[in-house]
């Protein structure tokens, strides 16, 4: 029953691959069509155009426009389900919305182990440029309500129409066309999966234990192998309702990431955990060839290959097997190693010379997987070096500043390419690297704005003009004593445990409540 319910959903492959008579010798000639598509960047940007109008085009306005109504709207609904106005809120707009967004960026340039350190006092720590644009109070109330859905119409468990991922799929609507859009795949491309550290409770969740980030969100991700840029990314939501094995759940993600590239004969390079017969005959006949390593115990995988039948392997000695186009290889290098290919003939045609396995010959997969299957690390390199966001308990803002980043590093490929290495107009340094590109771009976002902090400075001032409208008043703040505001601006050192709660600061009973220094 389960090989039935395997194979009708793989759409009734006309070759069985578990007949005894589907592998044969590696004496067959292999057909690949050559790749004539065009590829690339596809954008109509002059030379005059900046960071900020690449990154646009993958992370258009009208995001920041959905971010802002609805983050608006999440603030009203907040404050109506505790039944009270949170007096340190007022509506945001887009222009502060990209300049929360630029912060958000330069953090993963100037890191410091907490937020509100960019605001600190110290002149070593805090950052000028943080505390021009809003305050540190504005910044937490953004974070706060940040929001990318509609809260109150979202589907519960178990409701018709509930989607997992309902808190961010305004965004992967909008994301994932753009970044496909945007850059036209290349001749080879990689399939591989990247980690998510997160602090939040998310069932999906996965433990990895042979990974350097053992807890985190599984993604997957389609890349360029030559420049790192992602074209597509799925986001793994948990075991389906079936119990699936790996090599079926493999073979949907893999149909789902190239889905379009039909009759363009790409080259995807995939890693054990999706390569299968039964994956590979679907590829090569929608005109795709594929290579990749797999489990010797993978329904298909030819019997004679299998490690109970091949015994123990000298150093570069191999075994394959053919069908057509199809090539099944087990060798060993460094360990034993199972690999299937449709774009690679049989027989020795490389040698390793790297390491300790100098002169060991090659079957030609293994030499095109190790130099195709970089493109998702490529991705993972640029991405990791600069994060964007804070860690937090909520697990759809991870998500949301990994797609961020994910424009920015796509923008940040795009805009090398297009250019041919030279930087935009006005930058005056030698090499124009990710890291100017994000420090331009977070600039441009951020542009003139001090908006919210001339209105909390303008609220403040009203507040301390009429103290008794505004509900000023000295109690009881907490039954912990913590330092005084006015006393810590002036440099000194006194706590207590008695404040202004519509200030929501700490003050000494004495002079500090009246002197209006703190506001």
């Amino acid at each position: 029953v389960k090989k039935q319910s395997f194979f009708s959903f793989e759409d009734d492959l006309d070759e069985d691959c578990t007949s005894p008579d589907f592998w044969g010798e590696p004496d067959q000639v292999i057909s690949i069509e050559p790749f004539s598509a065009v590829s690339g960047p596809q954008h109509s940007l002059g030379d005059d155009a900046d960071t900020r109008d690449y990154f646009r085009i993958l992370f258009p306005d009208s995001l920041f426009e959905h971010m802002v109504e609805q983050t608006n709207n999440y603030a009203l609904y907040r404050q109506r389900r505790s039944g009270k106005s949170d007096p340190h809120w007022h509506p945001t707009d887009v222009r502060e919305m990209k300049a929360y967004v630029g912060l958000n960026i330069l953090m993963g340039i100037n890191q410091l182990p907490d937020t509100g350190m960019y605001w600190a006092s110290d002149i070593f720590i805090g950052n000028a440029g943080f505390k021009k644009t809003m305050t540190a109070r504005r910044f937490e109330k953004l974070t706060q309500y940040l929001q990318l859905c509609d809260r109150e119409s979202e589907p519960v468990r178990g409701e018709r129409g509930y989607d997992g991922l309902f808190k961010i799929r305004p965004l992967l609507d909008v994301v994932e066309n753009t970044m496909w859009d945007a850059y036209v795949p290349n001749r080879c491309l990689t399939i591989d999966k990247c980690a998510i550290v997160t602090k939040g409770r998310f069932s999906p969740t996965q433990y990895m234990s042979s990974k350097p980030l053992r807890k985190g969100l599984t993604v997957w991700m389609l890349c360029d192998s030559r420049s790192g840029y992602c074209h597509r990314a799925k986001i793994y939501v948990g075991r389906p309702s079936e119990d699936e094995a790996a090599a079926c759940l493999g073979y949907r993600v893999v149909t789902s990431l190239v889905r379009g590239l039909e009759g363009q004969y790409h080259h995807l390079f995939m890693d054990s955990f999706f390569t299968s017969v039964p994956l590979l005959q679907r590829l090569l006949r929608d005109g795709q060839y594929a290579c990749g390593p797999t489990q010797p115990g993978r329904k298909g995988y030819p019997e004679v290959l299998r490690p109970r039948n091949v015994g123990k392997l000298s150093q570069g000695e191999f075994y394959q097997c053919q069908r057509g186009n199809l090539v099944a290889t087990v060798t060993r290098d460094a360990k034993v190693v199972s690999c299937l290919s449709t774009n690679s003939a049989p027989g020795i045609v490389g040698i390793n010379s790297s390491g300790l396995s100098f002169g060991v010959p090659r079957p030609l997969p293994l030499l095109l997987y190790q130099e195709n299957m970089r493109g998702v690390d490529l991705c993972d390199q640029l991405r990791e070096c600069y994060q964007v966001g804070r860690p937090c308990k909520k697990w759809w803002r991870y998500f949301l500043w990994f797609y961020v980043n994910l424009c920015i590093v796509n923008a940040y490929i795009i805009l090398r390419e297009s250019r041919g290495g030279a930087p935009p107009a006005g930058f005056n340094g030698k090499q124009f690297t990710q890291r100017h590109f994000r420090v331009r771009l977070a600039q441009q976002l951020i542009g003139d704005y001090q908006g919210a902090r001339g209105m909390e400075r303008a609220a403040r001032k009203r507040h301390a003009d009429s103290p008794i409208e505004y509900g000023h008043r000295l109690e009881r703040m907490s039954e912990r004593s913590r330092r005084c505001r006015n006393c810590t601006n002036k440099g000194l050192r006194h706590e207590s445990v008695f404040g202004c709660k519509i200030c929501n600061v700490h003050l000494c009973r004495g002079g500090c409540f009246s002197d209006k220094n703190y506001l």
